[in-house]
């Protein structure tokens, strides 16, 4: 098995379409499945461990219930339905040579559950027969690092179902094991392990896990992961639970926010930043895009930390890779980073005026944030941030001081976004104390300015690239008088 995970673990998946055969009715049942009750039952018998696989022992321990009557049932109708829904890649590396027989009967079964997990419906009729603990129990004595990848998978699909998360964190001693697992070195494995723990987190019983991960080691072993992790997927996975960590609710954040606070996290952050973006720089690897958003969000959540706040802005570094990203020509593949880079130096330039200035001298910059407008169309928030760096920048802006070339680029860049700016006032009509007036204040005299210039400033269009139209500059000022009225 590649190293890397297919991309649709992260995501619950819906259930099997209305094509595929339903069980018939049984009275042992109260939740209906696409899938033979029995068959799914047959399965969890599988993967009981070998020192309790004699079928009396199991069900007279309660490890699993009594198999209803499976007479005339083919197993193999079920596993055609979900033999490659939401499926690990098999292994082709070292962990999986020399396997035995009942190793490959585990594997078999365990795959088809992982499929089914995805499913609420099969997700809690499997956890009514008891696969956490006969997960819980392979965890506990597994040897196999396919196996354990398998087992943590499973409990993963199970995670993204309300009741099924529940019951996770109810089962006697799983969420140690769970939490366990993030000291094995094996990519799956550790892959699927931070899944569950960013999921379980995100729940209502989040302080149960928040519990058992707030020791220094096991926090340290996961700052550890991120930072060394060269597979993209369990950077991916590895930075996702340090964001779940850093977005908790109140009562997690309480308990695990102060051990991850004395281990630099804002320091570890900024240089995985500066790695994706020098990947991103040399070629384009659209696996890792998801990270880079992944860090800028989690750096953006601690701007907003009283404890990290000025940490973060002080941060030169940091400023100069927002900068950067921003300031990227072709934007659409990166376009959510972007997006999140603008909010991220929004939050420092309300406490970095020295940052604001510096960076209202650099004209590509300001076109570079008027860029990512449309990519935040949808999120109301994210418009006020890029209105907030705007307003800032063209406050500090000193046109009477610009050369005639420079103030005509500047003007060229207002006069280019006539239909984004009109667009933006007609569906959100300004505030009196909105960003936007300020920044069509500043547009406006910028503009006049333009107008009552002579001659020899207008004539530097015929040495730009871009013209600027008499026309289109007096529209502009029209709907910023009417926005400042």
């Amino acid at each position: 098995m590649s190293n890397s995970l297919p991309e649709e673990y992260e995501q619950e998946i819906q259930s099997p379409p209305a094509h595929h055969p339903s069980a018939p009715p049984h009275e042992s049942f109260d939740i209906s499945t696409t899938v033979d009750p029995s068959y799914v039952i047959s399965l969890i018998r599988k993967l009981l461990p070998s020192n309790i696989q004699d079928g009396e022992r199991a069900i007279g321990r309660d490890l699993i219930r009594e198999e209803p009557n499976t007479e005339g049932r083919k197993e193999d109708e079920s596993y055609q339905n979900h033999g490659t829904l939401n499926r690990p890649e098999s292994r082709n590396d070292d962990h999986n040579q020399g396997r035995s027989a009942g190793e490959e009967t585990w594997e078999e079964g365990g795959c088809i559950l992982w499929d089914l997990a995805a499913s609420e419906d099969h997700a809690q009729f499997m956890v009514q027969n008891l696969i956490l603990e006969v997960l819980s129990a392979n965890l506990a004595v597994s040897q196999s690092s396919r196996i354990t990848e398998i087992g943590v998978g499973i409990i993963g699909n199970l995670a993204c179902h309300e009741i099924p998360r529940k019951q996770i964190a109810s089962t006697e001693g799983l969420v140690g094991v769970i939490v366990e697992q993030l000291l094995l070195d094996d990519v799956p494995c550790l892959c699927e392990a931070c899944r569950v723990l960013t999921l379980c987190l995100q729940g209502g019983e989040g302080v149960i896990w928040a519990e058992a991960l707030q020791d220094e080691q096991i926090l340290s072993r996961i700052l550890w992961i991120a930072e060394n992790a060269l597979n993209p997927m369990l950077l991916e996975k590895s930075v996702g639970l340090l964001l779940a960590v850093l977005e908790s609710q109140q009562e997690v954040a309480a308990i695990l926010l102060p051990p991850i606070s004395k281990l630099d996290i804002s320091n570890l952050l900024i240089k995985l930043l500066a790695f994706e973006m020098s990947k991103l720089k040399g070629e384009r690897i659209p696996e890792r895009y998801t990270v880079l958003d992944l860090i800028l969000r989690a750096i953006e959540v601690l701007s907003t930390m009283d404890n990290y706040s000025q940490e973060i802005c002080l941060n030169k570094e940091l400023l100069q890779l927002a900068k950067e990203l921003i300031e990227l020509p072709d934007k659409f593949e990166v376009s959510s980073s972007c997006v999140t880079a603008v909010v991220l130096l929004a939050n420092i330039l309300t406490d970095a005026p020295s940052a604001t200035f510096e960076l209202s001298q650099d004209l590509n910059f300001l076109q570079g944030v008027f860029n990512v407008f449309p990519f935040a169309s949808d999120d109301a928030e994210a418009q006020s941030a890029i209105w907030s760096v705007i307003a800032r920048l063209l406050t500090l802006v000193q046109e009477s001081e610009m050369s005639p070339s420079i103030f005509h680029f500047l003007v060229s860049i207002l006069a280019s976004k006539l239909d984004l700016i009109g667009d933006e006032i007609l569906v959100r009509p300004c505030a009196e104390t909105d960003a936007r007036v300020i920044a069509m204040k500043r547009i406006s005299d910028i503009l006049m300015q333009w107008k009552l210039s002579d001659g020899r400033v207008k004539d530097t269009s015929s040495l730009e690239d871009s013209s600027i139209d008499e026309e289109t500059v007096d529209k502009l000022l029209e709907i910023c008088h009417k926005a400042t009225r």
